[in-house]
């Protein structure tokens, strides 16, 4: 079973401390670390926030919250094996030309170790400060990833939908595997359907992991895909208990790929933590 460690961004956004964090979890043995995003933080937004009771995100107007991609350029830059993961960006307020662009140039520069990881998003205000329309997100979100596999898959490309629409156009560099592996974030029906769908994996925040695994495997199979292709990712942290490795397997039982613990758990001394969470999750430093 894979691990990775998520929301590192949030937790290790200044530069050195990021490269040696990130160091240290690829010599610990760690396989992933995950980024987050939010481009601006509203004022007395009303947009409920979904991983949190209170409906409201663990942070404040100041929190340092690093763009994903440029923070895993830089520890991509200190590591040489760590999958670099975007868990999530919130695809329909890019542009998904100029994104597929940066995207690719990453995993060109990392040598194939960008996963991105997209999600609709949940802050209505947000997408207004960017103006950009909250309506049909979703179906925007389906077209964009269209158009960047496209935009990956070679020269001269064409592209015509409802979003996003060019022809005669190239993109490089492409991605160091011709692709880049598209995670599909978010814990609702639709989200386990959109990853059955069209989704290289699948990153649920929550909800009840074997549901949500078997509405991804069901909609793979009804769409004629493989539905064991489809890795999915889910957090550890909420079956730990006295027994982490035991609850990595019981997620392996459930279909999980790849389990990961909160950056959070690592925010002191991680050259000593990162370590420890290794042997108690039989992690094995390659």
């Amino acid at each position: 079973m894979k691990c990775g460690i998520m929301f590192a961004n949030t937790v290790f956004p200044d530069g050195q401390r990021a490269a040696a964090f990130a160091s240290a979890a690829e010599e610990a043995g760690f396989e992933s670390l995950w980024t987050v995003e939010h481009v601006v933080f509203p004022d007395n937004y009303g947009s409920s926030y979904p991983y949190d009771q209170s409906g409201k995100m663990p942070a404040h107007p100041k929190s340092k919250l690093t763009d994903p991609i440029v923070w895993l350029t830089w520890v991509g830059a200190a590591t040489r094996r760590m999958k670099l993961c975007t868990g999530i960006v919130i695809l329909p307020q890019r542009n998904p030309v100029v994104f597929a662009k940066e995207v690719a140039t990453l995993d060109h520069l990392t040598e194939g170790r960008v996963e991105l990881g997209v999600g609709v998003g949940w802050l209505r205000e947000e997408f207004d400060a960017l103006g950009i329309p909250w309506e049909n997100r979703g179906k925007r979100t389906d077209e964009y990833i269209a158009a960047m596999r496209t935009l990956w898959s070679g020269p001269s490309v064409e592209f015509h939908g409802d979003y996003v629409d060019f022809s005669g156009v190239s993109s490089y560099p492409q991605p160091a595997n011709g692709t880049v592996p598209i995670i599909i974030g978010g814990h609702s029906r639709a989200a386990a359907e959109r990853a059955g769908r069209l989704g290289d994996g699948f990153f649920p925040g929550k909800g009840n992991i074997v549901e949500l695994a078997d509405i991804v495997r069901q909609t793979a199979t009804d769409c004629g895909r493989d539905p064991d292709a489809i890795e999915i990712t889910f957090s550890v942290q909420g079956l730990m208990g006295d027994d982490p490795a035991g609850s990595v397997e019981e997620l392996e039982a459930a279909g999980v790929n790849r389990t990961m613990l909160p950056a959070l758990l690592f925010h002191r001394d991680f050259e000593e933590s990162l370590p420890m969470w290794a042997e108690k999750l039989s992690i094995t430093p390659e």
